[in-house]
């Protein structure tokens, strides 16, 4: 990598130290690439995501930090979903195929750091406090991109490749006014931390807890040290209506789902209540002559089923693998990136469908009591856990559980009328503070 100063040239410009960002780096630089990876903050800094899947788990095999990751994070054998004897637990290791038996829960800003610490390890030139404010994009081995460093200083980049790994950002989304929200589905969250919330018992105390209440769902993430992440993803409409602290409704939202309150009981706030809203988009395309996007910077969704970190790191992993071919190769270059557009959206299309859905009363009554049925319920965990990319006996599943939310879905037609209609009647309410929505009529 040529440093001159104010002025640098390299192979591979990757924008953000996040999961995808170091990931796509580190592989690169393996590679042989000179690679520089640049992050607009500081290690470690907060964010959301804690929840892992076991897919994620042969990406840190590849990586080499799985020993890391296993020293940092809470061994996570399922998901629980309340239902109305108590919980119906998916555990992983009744996935259909070869995915692991387990995941993990992270702190994302110890997990971030520590992928980020790595690339560097790994012979990437990683640098934090340096955001990039423009990329001129001029195919490949001709990329320029223009970023300031922490003290405000000027740094102009020159390289033959980019990936925008920048979160939601979305740099080049942005700039090249390719991003949209998501029109099927707005949701926003607040979330904190807390010391003092009940665990499940046994080897289920480190499992993902999800309660539904009438304006969204809720998580139960546990964290190291004794901390438990919780949050609430709800319509905006309902985010809207909170008057007063962000703590009280939160606390007020929680107290509305019995089984959630419970854990709460002796809970204590350990960290500020963060709000963020309306964070559902995609953009058009995730490649271009010369750059490509990888994670968050190209889509996310709702989180209700982790697959935020996976998505990323996974996309991440297959694009280290067409820029590598595609600067040793120029000429397969769209080709490749068609192949990793097919396959990126493959997997963001089978977690939609079921995160579309998830508030529906069909998809309730279907998580609240499943039937495995020909393995159907086994094909779910396998989506659960990330399966989403080559196996044909999950999709075969996946297909027969479309099949029967269909069917109960015009058996539960009337009560969708229904419930929409109270949706949009809510909709009007306030929050007073308390527990119950007050009519401004």
């Amino acid at each position: 990598m040529r440093d001159a100063g104010n002025e640098l040239d390299c192979d591979v410009l990757v924008i953000g130290g996040g999961p995808a960002g170091s990931t796509a780096a580190t592989l690169l630089a393996r590679r042989g690439r000179t690679v520089l990876l640049l992050e607009k903050d500081r290690h470690p800094r907060f964010h959301i995501g804690e929840s892992l899947l076991p897919c994620n788990l042969p990406i840190f095999d590849t990586l080499g930090v799985m020993e890391k990751v296993r020293a940092l994070g809470v061994v996570k054998h399922g998901a629980d979903f309340e239902s109305g004897d108590g919980y119906q637990t998916f555990h992983f290791r009744r996935a259909l195929g070869d995915s692991p038996p387990h995941a993990f829960q992270v702190k994302r800003e110890d997990f971030d750091a520590m992928l980020f610490a790595h690339a560097r390890e790994n012979g990437v030139d990683a640098r934090e406090g340096v955001k990039v404010e423009s990329v001129a994009l001029g195919g490949i081995g001709n990329v320029v991109a223009q970023a300031t460093d922490a003290d405000g200083a000027p740094l102009t980049v020159r390289a033959k490749y980019v990936i925008d790994a920048s979160g939601r950002d979305t740099l080049l989304g942005s700039a090249l006014k390719i991003k949209h929200r998501n029109p099927s589905h707005q949701s926003a969250a607040i979330f904190a931390h807390f010391t003092g919330v009940e665990r499940r018992p046994g080897e289920d105390a480190g499992n993902i807890s999800i309660y539904n209440f009438a304006h969204g769902w809720s998580w139960f993430i546990p964290l190291p040290d004794g901390i438990m992440s919780v949050g609430c993803v709800c319509w905006p409409e309902y985010l809207k209506q909170r008057r007063g602290r962000n703590e009280e409704f939160l606390l007020a939202t929680l107290d509305s789902m019995p089984d959630a309150a419970r854990r709460m009981k002796n809970a204590t706030m350990v960290s500020e209540v963060r709000v963020t809203g309306n964070y559902s988009y995609s953009c058009e395309r995730m490649a271009g002559p010369g750059w490509i996007m990888a994670g968050d910077a190209f889509a996310f969704v709702d989180p209700v089923f982790s697959s935020g970190v996976y998505l990323a790191m996974h996309g991440a992993t297959q694009a280290a693998g067409v820029v590598d071919a595609a600067l040793a190769e120029p000429a397969r270059e769209a080709a490749l990136q068609r192949a990793f557009a097919r396959r990126i959206r493959r997997g963001i299309r089978v977690f939609s469908w079921f995160i579309y859905r998830f508030n529906s009363p069909v998809m309730r009554g279907l998580f609240a009591s499943p039937r495995n049925v020909w393995r159907v319920e086994d094909g779910v965990i396998s989506m659960l856990a990330g399966d989403v990319f080559d196996s044909g006996p999950v999709r075969l599943r996946l297909a027969l559980f479309k099949a029967i939310y269909a069917i109960g879905g015009l058996l539960m037609l009337p009560r969708f009328v229904r419930d929409l209609a109270n949706r949009r009647r809510q909709a009007r309410y306030r929050f007073s503070g308390g527990n119950t929505p007050v009519d401004p009529c």
